[in-house]
C-alpha cells in the first residue's frame, strides 16, 4: 500500500466529527446513506457535514454516487480494510523475533 495514500486515509479520519460520520456509514453497510440521512443520524450541520464529507472522500475512505437527485455516500470498505491491514501488518513482530532469538 502506498504510504502517501495510507497517510491520507488516516488523516481523513482525524477528527471526532469525521469518525462519527464514518461510523454511521459503516453501520449503514453497503446501501449507504443520503447526505440528509447522515445529517439526521449525526446531528452535524449541513455546511459542516459537507466539509467533513469532502475530507473523507479525498482520503478515499468513503465513496459517493449520484442517484437521481440524491447523492448516496458509502464507506469504502476495501480502503478501510487496507488501512486496518496496514496498521496491523507488523503486529507482535518484535515478540516473534524475540522468541526466535531466545531459542
Amino acid at each position: 500500500m502506498d504510504l502517501s495514500l495510507t497517510a491520507g486515509g488516516f488523516a481523513a479520519m482525524g477528527s471526532e466529527a469525521r469518525l462519527t460520520v464514518l461510523k454511521a456509514l459503516i453501520r449503514a453497510g453497503e446501501p449507504g446513506l443520503t447526505v440528509g440521512e447522515i445529517q439526521t443520524r449525526t446531528g452535524i450541520a449541513p455546511s459542516t457535514l459537507a466539509h467533513h464529507l469532502k475530507f473523507l472522500l479525498a482520503g478515499g475512505v468513503i465513496v459517493q454516487e449520484r442517484m437521481g437527485r440524491s447523492t448516496i455516500t458509502r464507506a469504502n470498505f476495501g480502503a478501510l480494510k487496507g488501512l486496518a491491514d496496514f496498521i496491523l501488518s507488523e503486529c507482535c513482530a518484535d515478540l516473534c523475533r524475540k522468541a526466535a532469538n531466545d531459542d
